[in-house]
């Protein structure tokens, strides 16, 4: 009975959040209380939900922070000079405006914002791209592609719901899977200079043209001019690459990393109270809103494994398995991660479909982190800028003055590749089997 009851819960929530009928966060805590109210858990009900908040709470501090550092961090202008630097450096040669894209794309979505990293992105090489009669498409693809692979960093979306989901600390999570995001970012980078190269084919495009008479540097508004602290550039490339390390060689707390630099940036940077509470207030909105979704995921996790749920169903499910086969699971969700972005949103499959499989796995006695690091190589990393549900697709295509299905077409095999490529490469370094 618990096995049916848990299906159920986890089939309606994806339902009402796929369907839009109910918000994430709305689901993700009325439709398991109500599952635990009608099983007879009672007032218990509530011990769970505590238990499973406070299991997520260091990441959801953590995803707060990490919002608010590289918002300030962006508004003094760190990326400015990395912009500029790229845009006069591609010199009007296709293949270098394209890798350039590419990599532009790679550094700004640091802070794990797609909205963001295409906002910043496409407006900066967009004059290029007119004046060389560029194919947008070669711009929305090498940008999603940056994107992309850079979404599996710890504080982006996908990253942050897995380690929710199975409740485990991001860094073991995340760090095993580094190496393997290097090679990602390399067959990003491999593809734009192809892509490159095509398009300089395409144009008849001769060694050393010019783009004279073209702006190159981004041009920014007179608010955001105000922001701007050129003097604390190299201050906050250092914090960055301070945080970055602190992350990888896991010597403190990821929140407790990010809070200090976060600190000292908003100190710095902005050393006036008034002007620190405008910066926090400015992006304040979206690390709440993420924050609340990440709290009510430990609410459903809590529920869902207080009442046994989770592990019912996967105890009828490991019946279906032959053992034999049990060890190849991560690999294959690894494989189908990418194309599974346009069928289930972050929240639905992270927070849905894991936590179920995870447990399936932990009936075999193996290591249920396996599935979130074979999940991350696409599942709405890789995957969420080819996706329409995903809002910030449809901002991508918009920017780029293209069709959703015209990006789609393009982009979809260059995107599975780059997803290939990491898990090939977390199957070579012992991530997870093949």
């Amino acid at each position: 009975m618990l096995a049916l009851v848990g299906l159920l819960t986890i089939l309606v929530m994806l339902a009402l959040i796929m369907t839009k009928r109910m918000s994430t966060m709305l689901a993700l805590i009325a439709v398991p209380v109500l599952a635990s109210l009608l099983m007879g858990f009672g007032l218990e009900t509530s011990q769970f939900i505590i238990k499973g908040i406070a299991g997520v709470a260091p990441i959801a501090v953590m995803f707060i922070f990490a919002i608010l550092f590289f918002g300030v961090v962006s508004d003094a202008g760190m990326f400015d000079p990395i912009i500029n630097f790229i845009i006069k450096a591609a010199k009007g040669d296709p293949v270098r405006v394209v890798v350039g894209n590419a990599l532009l794309a790679m550094i700004i979505h640091l802070d794990g914002s797609g909205a963001v990293t295409f906002i910043i992105t496409i407006p900066a090489m967009l004059p290029l791209y007119q004046r060389l009669k560029l194919d947008y498409r070669v711009m929305a693809c090498v940008t999603a592609l940056g994107a992309g692979v850079m979404n599996m960093l710890p504080w982006g979306g996908p990253t942050l719901r897995a380690a929710t989901s199975l409740n485990v600390p991001i860094t073991d999570l995340f760090n095993p899977v580094i190496p393997a995001q290097i090679m990602g970012m390399c067959a990003v980078v491999a593809i734009a200079w192809l892509l490159g190269r095509r398009e300089a084919r395409r144009i008849g495009y001769v060694s050393g043209g010019s783009m004279d008479g073209h702006v190159t540097e981004r041009e920014i508004s007179d608010a955001d001019k105000a922001l701007r602290r050129p003097k604390m550039f190299w201050l906050n490339i250092a914090l960055t690459i301070c945080i970055i390390v602190g992350l990888i060689t896991g010597k403190a707390a990821p929140a407790v990393i990010f809070m200090v630099a976060t600190l000292i940036a908003l100190i710095c940077n902005y050393p006036k109270a008034s002007e620190q509470r405008a910066r926090v207030d400015a992006h304040a909105k979206e690390a709440l809103l993420m924050a609340s979704v990440l709290f009510a995921a430990g609410a459903f996790t809590g529920i869902m494994s207080g009442t046994g749920f989770i592990k019912a169903m996967a105890a009828a499910a490991t019946g279906f398995i032959p053992t034999d086969m049990a060890s190849h699971i991560p690999f294959a969700i690894a494989v189908l991660a990418m194309p599974l972005s346009l069928f289930f949103d972050p929240d639905s499959f992270y927070f849905g479909i894991l936590p179920f499989i995870a447990e399936v796995m932990r009936g075999f006695d193996l290591p249920a982190i396996q599935i979130g690091q074979a999940a991350i190589a696409g599942q709405m990393t890789v995957g969420f800028p080819i996706s329409p549900l995903t809002p910030a697709t449809l901002l991508l295509v918009g920017l780029c003055n293209i069709e959703l299905g015209d990006h789609q077409r393009f982009t979809i095999p260059l995107a599975y590749i780059v997803s290939l490529v990491v898990v090939i490469g977390c199957v070579i370094l012992g991530v997870y089997p093949i």
